[in-house]
């Protein structure tokens, strides 16, 4: 009896409630370690948003790729200064391994929004192309929204977009993201004028090829800026040439991918959690028994949820949105090498290590 007292002891002391940094070079199967990184995130996309997704999408729950993955755990998504986090905070928790604080990126949390700049964090983006790895981020978001933004940018105010491109042209380590696609062209291109900065040469004398929309975009480049107008655009194809064009680097590569799923138009956010799901199925099948890591988790909850209504009909006319960040944990899932450190309980801050880790740097 005691035996198996203290079997179980040891079983609960070994799950991450609270940070512990992952031993050296441990990844899911002994010293198996990570080639490339692949980073989706959900933005907004809480526990019941899955929920009502899967229903939506399948008519029952528990449907979605994400709810089947291998290596599950849920990620506390706290602020430095705030219970309930904003994308900027995020984000940066989870490619720098640090809290900060809300409308700030990847600045520790002795910056200010908009007031003073904080010691500067490395991301695991830069740690990649500082290895001579292949880089990219692609998002239904605006690409110098927060979310994206935190992996190859550092600024105390999410909002000063001028700021967060021209990190585009004068990049803090390699050569810079090398694949960029997602809308936000519009403003882009008014900052940036009004900041003095003619962004659309700079990155053409940099190698990059531009793309106003999706038919403009190749695969036979090595940089690529797709800058969309805001419109809404469907990821898949934008996610498939991202990696046509990463996974040619014989070192390895990171892509984070986004999706934006919340908003009070529940019928869009739940068709864009499904699209999102199935392009992460796709993705993880077309690298399956590569070294190849795929992590799914959220920046933040949302105040989605489903009340009632009958099983026989569709949960759109029943789910119930207050339009705010919430603050409970969120899903993280994962598959690949270092996969298996996705478990239990944890801090945002603790995905940063597993990546960085499953990489063996």
């Amino acid at each position: 009896m005691k035996q198996i007292v203290y079997f179980f002891i040891l079983v609960l002391l070994s799950v991450p409630n609270g940070y512990a940094e992952p031993a050296p070079n441990q990844a899911s199967t002994g010293s198996e370690l990570a080639k490339n990184i692949i980073l989706f995130i959900g933005d907004g996309t809480g526990i019941p948003t899955l929920n009502a997704a899967s229903i939506h999408g399948y008519g029952k729950p528990l449907q979605l790729y994400l709810q089947q993955m291998p290596h599950i755990g849920l990620s506390e998504t706290s602020a430095a200064n705030r219970w309930v986090t904003d994308s900027a905070a995020g984000m940066t928790a989870i490619v720098t391994g640090e809290k900060t604080n809300n409308g700030v990126i990847s600045q520790a949390d002795d910056g200010v929004r908009g007031e003073k700049d904080g010691r500067e964090l490395k991301t695991i983006l830069e740690e990649a192309e500082e290895r001579g790895l292949s880089t990219g981020v692609v998002t239904n978001s605006p690409v110098w929204d927060a979310t994206p933004a935190a992996c190859y940018a550092h600024s105390n105010n999410r909002s000063n977009v001028a700021e967060i491109v021209s990190f585009w042209l004068t990049p803090r380590y390699g050569d810079g993201v090398d694949v960029i696609i997602g809308p936000g062209r519009e403003r882009i291109l008014k900052e940036t004028q009004e900041a003095g900065i003619d962004i659309l040469d700079g990155v053409q004398k940099k190698g990059y090829l531009l793309a106003k929309n999706e038919e403009e975009l190749k695969t036979d480049v090595d940089r690529i800026i797709g800058l969309y107008a805001d419109e809404p655009y469907q990821l898949r194809t934008s996610v498939f040439t991202a990696l046509e064009i990463l996974e040619r680097n014989e070192k390895g590569f990171f892509l984070m991918v986004e999706s934006n799923n919340h908003s009070k138009d529940v019928q869009n956010v739940l068709d864009r959690v499904v699209e999102m799901d199935r392009i992460i199925a796709e993705v993880a099948k077309r690298f399956e028994g590569t070294p190849t890591l795929i992590i799914y988790t959220a920046d933040h909850s949302y105040g989605l949820h489903l009340p009632g209504g009958p099983k026989a009909q569709d949960v759109v006319p029943h789910v119930e949105v207050v339009d705010s960040h919430t603050g409970e944990e969120v899903l993280a899932a994962a598959t690949g090498p270092g996969a298996k450190r996705v478990r239990g309980m944890f801090p945002n801050t603790y995905l940063y290590h597993i990546m960085k880790k499953a990489m063996g740097w």
